[in-house]
This record gives C-alpha cells, sequence and structure tokens, in this order.
C-alpha cells in the first residue's frame, strides 16, 4: 500500500513530509518523492529506492522554502519502479503535480484521449494521466477542487490523489474513493496521509472521510464535498494513541516490540465487555437481537493474517452458537457466487479496515442482504463505517509487518463475538459465559508468562541465547547472500 501525506501550515513543508513518509515505511515502497509550491512555481523531486535516496537527491539539488506540499513512497503497480515513474508526477505544463494511491481501471482509453490532444508522456503509470486531465481543468478556469471533482468523476477504480497547482497557494485537495485517506486537523495547519501515523506527532485530531469524497485543506480550514461538489460530511474522531507508541521504545525491531506488546494488547481487546446486569457487550452492534436469532448461516471474509485468525474463530463461534460457519478469502468471494441471503451473517476481518479485497466481498455480502460485523483495529476506517456492527481491538498501531498483537487481538474479538452470539440465542447461560470470559481475561497474564525472565532491551527469552545466536548468524549470512530480504 503506497504512503501519501500531504501539508498545508507554518511548517516547513518538505521536513513535515520526510518524516510522515518514514513513519509509513512499514508499508514497503519502491520510491519516494515530494513536491511543493513555492513562489507561484512547483518544485519536485523524486527517486526510486529507500528514502535515503530522496534524502541525498534534495541535499545535492535543494527545493525552495514552502509551507505546502505533498509526498508519496510507491510500491509499483503500472510501470517499473524508476525515477521517471516515481510519484508526484507533473502535468505538461509544470502547473498540477499529484500523488496517487491504488489503480485506475480506465487509464488506457483517458491516455490515449490526452495523447490524441498532443500531450506528451514521460512515464508508464496511470497516475500521470491524473496529473494532465487536472491540469486541462485548471486551465480551462476550473480550481484544483473544481478540477479533482470533475476528474475523480470520469476515474474508473479505487484511488486516492492528492495534489497541488502552483496557482494556488496554500491549498492541498484530494479524492477517495475505495482507498484509505485521513484528514489530521492541527492549529494552523491541516495534514493529508493514508494513515494517522504520518501526523502523529502533530495531532491527534482527526477527520474520517466517506467514499466518493473530495477534500480542500488550507492552513485554517477544511472543505468536504462530494464527488458533484455538493457539500458532504466528514466525522471527527481522536486517535486514542501517540507518538511514543508507534516508536520502537528501545528495542531493536517493530516487530519486537509489538510481541511484547501483546498482553496489553489483549487486555485492551477484552475491556469494557461486561455490563453491570451479567451481560456481555460490544463495541457498534446496530443489528436487533431477533435479527441475530434469524441467522441460520456465518461466513467469515478476510485476507493473510485476518483469514487465519478466522480460521480459529470458526471453531469456537460453531461449538458455542450450533451455527454453521465458513472461512472465506476476500479476494475469491464475489467470484465465485456465495449463496448468501438475509439469514446469513457475514464477519470481516481486518487490521487496517481498508482491505480493498475485504471491502469489496462485504459490500457483494450487503447486496445480497447480509448483515454484516466488523472486527476491526483502526477506528473510523472504511470496513466498519459500511458494517452493520463492529468490533474494535484496541490494540494500537502494528508497524511490524509479520503480524503478532494483530492476529492475536483479532482472534481474542472472535471469540468475543461468538460468546455474545450464543448469549443473544440462548445457547449458553450467564455463567457459562461469564466463565469463559475469566478464561479470556485471564490471558494477558498466561501471554506474559511465556517470556518470564525476559530482557527487555534483548526483548528475548534469557533462557534462549543459543536460539538468539543461531537467528542473529541466520540474518547476517542472509543480508550478504540476499540483500533484497533486508526491503
Amino acid at each position: 500500500m503506497c504512503g501519501i501525506v500531504g501539508y498545508c501550515g507554518h511548517q516547513q513543508a518538505e521536513d513535515v513530509i520526510i518524516e510522515g513518509l518514514r513513519r509509513l515505511e512499514y508499508r514497503g515502497y519502491d520510491s519516494a518523492g515530494l513536491a511543493v509550491v513555492a513562489d507561484g512555481s512547483l518544485h519536485w523531486a523524486k527517486k526510486s529506492g529507500k528514502l535515503a535516496n530522496l534524502g541525498e537527491e534534495l541535499e545535492a539539488h535543494p527545493l525552495p522554502s514552502s509551507t505546502q506540499g505533498i509526498g508519496h513512497t510507491r510500491w509499483a503497480t503500472h510501470g517499473a519502479p524508476t525515477d521517471a515513474n516515481a510519484h508526484p508526477h507533473v502535468s505538461a505544463d509544470g502547473k498540477v503535480a499529484v500523488v496517487h494511491n491504488g489503480i485506475i481501471e480506465n487509464f488506457v482509453s483517458l491516455r490515449a484521449e490526452l495523447t490524441a490532444e498532443g500531450v506528451t508522456f514521460t512515464s508508464d503509470t496511470d497516475t500521470e494521466v491524473a496529473a494532465h486531465l487536472l491540469a486541462r481543468e485548471v486551465a480551462a478556469g476550473a480550481t484544483l477542487t473544481q478540477a479533482m471533482q470533475r476528474v475523480a468523476r470520469r476515474l474508473a477504480g479505487a484511488f486516492t490523489l492528492v495534489a497541488v497547482s502552483a496557482d494556488e497557494p496554500d491549498v492541498v485537495v484530494a479524492a477517495r474513493r475505495n482507498s484509505p485517506l485521513v484528514v489530521g486537523l492541527g492549529e494552523g495547519e491541516n495534514f493529508l496521509a493514508s494513515d494517522v501515523a504520518a501526523f502523529i506527532e502533530h495531532t491527534r485530531e482527526a477527520l474520517e472521510l466517506g467514499q466518493d469524497q473530495v477534500v480542500t485543506i488550507t492552513p485554517g480550514s477544511v472543505t468536504v464535498t462530494d464527488f458533484e461538489g455538493k457539500p458532504s460530511e466528514a466525522r471527527p474522531y481522536h486517535v486514542d494513541w501517540d507518538l511514543s507508541a508507534a516508536e520502537k521504545q528501545g528495542f531493536d525491531w517493530f516487530m519486537r516490540k509489538e510481541i511484547f506488546e501483546q498482553p496489553k494488547a489483549v487486555a485492551d481487546t477484552l475491556l469494557g465487555r461486561w455490563s453491570d446486569r451479567g451481560d456481555l457487550f460490544l463495541d457498534e452492534v446496530r443489528i436487533s437481537p431477533e435479527e441475530l436469532r434469524r441467522i441460520n448461516k456465518i461466513v467469515i471474509v478476510a485476507c493473510g493474517s485476518a483469514f487465519y485468525a478466522g480460521m480459529v474463530a470458526k471453531y469456537a463461534i460453531e461449538h458455542w452458537t450450533r451455527i454453521a460457519c465458513e472461512v472465506e478469502l476476500a479476494s475469491e468471494f464475489r467470484y465465485r457466487d456465495p449463496i448468501i441471503d438475509p439469514m446469513t451473517l457475514a464477519i470481516t476481518i481486518s487490521q487496517s479496515g481498508e482491505t480493498a479485497d475485504t471491502l469489496m466481498a462485504i459490500r457483494h455480502a450487503r447486496e445480497q442482504g447480509a448483515k454484516v460485523i466488523a472486527i476491526c483495529n483502526t477506528n473510523g476506517a472504511t470496513i466498519p463505517r459500511e458494517s452493520d456492527a463492529v468490533i474494535y481491538t484496541h490494540a494500537g498501531p502494528e508497524i511490524g509487518v509479520a503480524s503478532t498483537k494483530g492476529f492475536l487481538t483479532q482472534v481474542v474479538a472472535c471469540y468475543l463475538l461468538g460468546l455474545y452470539l450464543a448469549q443473544v440465542r440462548g445457547m449458553k447461560y450467564g455463567d457459562e459465559i461469564r466463565a469463559l470470559m475469566d478464561e479470556l481475561e485471564s490471558m494477558p497474564a498466561k501471554i506474559r508468562g511465556c517470556w518470564t525472565g525476559s530482557s527487555r532491551s534483548t526483548g528475548w527469552p534469557a533462557r534462549w541465547p543459543a536460539m538468539r545466536m543461531r537467528c542473529s548468524s541466520w540474518a547476517a549470512t542472509s543480508a550478504t547472500r540476499w540483500p533484497w530480504r533486508g526491503r
């Protein structure tokens, strides 16, 4: 997933953008770049490879001081990971720069249209068509916001576009369809990013954007419309973790840190689930008990590690509820014509809440009349917003690529859902549910006990020194033999 940062405020945009991109490095990428507006002109730099390459380019060819800009880290989709294909992409007149996350499915026809008009393309990407289309609208007299609304209506696929124009100082405009984008609300400054981690150092106040929305930020304002230009709503929310949660805090790697955060993550997932009446309750359930009692089939849809969490959950849910439960890969769900009806409950599991295949799967399920419950770690993400209910795992940011606390808290949330369904359907007595909850609530201490005698500085149990030595030796050898593994 590409990383996107946009900034408009009083700080040096280059510094804010580079630091934001650095916090998004965990997503993986093969090139990076940024563009700023200064003195009525666009200035940009981009390089394939790591952010360090971009840093060297900026040292050799510094950009002018600016308080407005956009940045990007790219995973190659259309076109190889080269300097030319790196973002941002700039229009032929040098007036508009754009960064993009997602895929523009109709870019071939749009590119042919622009080529027929005499536009020369300098990259192999689908993104470049957006830069030229935006510039064409701006040249015809549209504001950048109006241009984005018009261009977004013409694009097919899943995309987040963020753009700046040399003609509009202190303005950054973005459009969102089926791809993550969040607004950070600061004092005299505002931010755009594909993940709140990019701006958490500056603000914990954010706006969640809906589907097919355009947002315009200036240092003192945020305006949201739909693609037709009509005013639209965006829900404000507070990010409940801070910068320290996204730092390594003395651990060598984020993955090691997150392994050691598992006891707290599990405890937080279980926190506050028991009412004064002795009933289990969940975060946001907008499905009546009567509707849940009519359910005769459960389908869990997910990708990657979340899929494996669903496979574990299947056993508990079937055992406690006596409802047949299937587990499906979200990427295949829509294409095999699944048997779904209003008596089906779809459970979707996603760490980010933005997994594209999973989002498409739940939309398909809802079209067939099914109710959808999301299990998610990201407040305000698209999947929980489009579901009938959500259980948040409250695990905090997971930056390590291999899932640790994310997977474990997803399993715990699935267990909570299974017990809740058993309670609503009368399949378990209250004392039975309480006994099972007591077992779940004892898990954090038991997880912590797995590394009794551990050293925080090493992150490894003290009784495993030989294993640590072997792993360190293997890592050094693999880095020499296969340097690409470290990317």
